[in-house]
């Protein structure tokens, strides 16, 4: 009976537990899965920052039009009343903010040069991307009515002008 026991004993130490090397592997195998999950949810933060930016620009956009269906001219954020009344129809943002994580938008532009009738709106991604956006309304020198898009990843984060050529009729190109 005690030969039995001390058998089963002997051959319990020789089955029992991991190797070092076995260990080894299993680490290795999870830091290389990390090394992936990272730079893809990495990747994945800064595009629901920039998601963002881009959201608050259309909804800032929405309110512009409607105020100028209402005054045949956009409103800006700097003016008191202009900005309660752009508040009062789109409540959800931050008018006369940049920061996009705070629902930020800032009419940088607005108004008339000459006949020329445009709006430009920026919203800064917490990324460090500045989107931005061109409503024109009339014809410009440079641009038909339309809205444009453009974005900005070096300092200093700020709209180009109105007549600036890197404004993209196409959002995908733009932004």
């Amino acid at each position: 009976m005690f030969l039995a026991i001390r058998e089963r004993l002997e051959r319990g130490r020789e089955e029992g537990g991991f190797t070092l090397i076995e260990l080894m592997v299993v680490v290795l195998i999870i830091a290389i899965l990390i090394a992936i999950a990272i730079p893809t949810f990495l990747g994945a933060r800064k595009r629901a920052q920039d998601k963002q930016a881009q959201s608050n620009l259309r909804n800032a956009l929405t309110a512009e039009k409607t105020y100028y269906v209402d005054h045949q001219d956009y409103a800006s954020d700097d003016v008191a009343a202009e900005k309660l009344e752009l508040e009062g129809i789109e409540s959800s943002l931050q008018w006369d903010v940049v920061d996009a994580s705070q629902r930020g938008i800032d009419v940088t532009s607005p108004g008339v040069a000459g006949t020329d009738v445009y709006v430009i709106l920026q919203s800064d991604s917490k990324s460090g991307t500045t989107f931005c956006m061109l409503d024109v309304a009339t014809a410009t020198a440079t641009h038909s009515p339309g809205t444009y898009f453009d974005k900005d990843v070096a300092a200093p984060l700020a709209c180009p002008a109105e007549n600036a050529a890197s404004w993209s009729l196409d959002a995908a190109t733009g932004w």
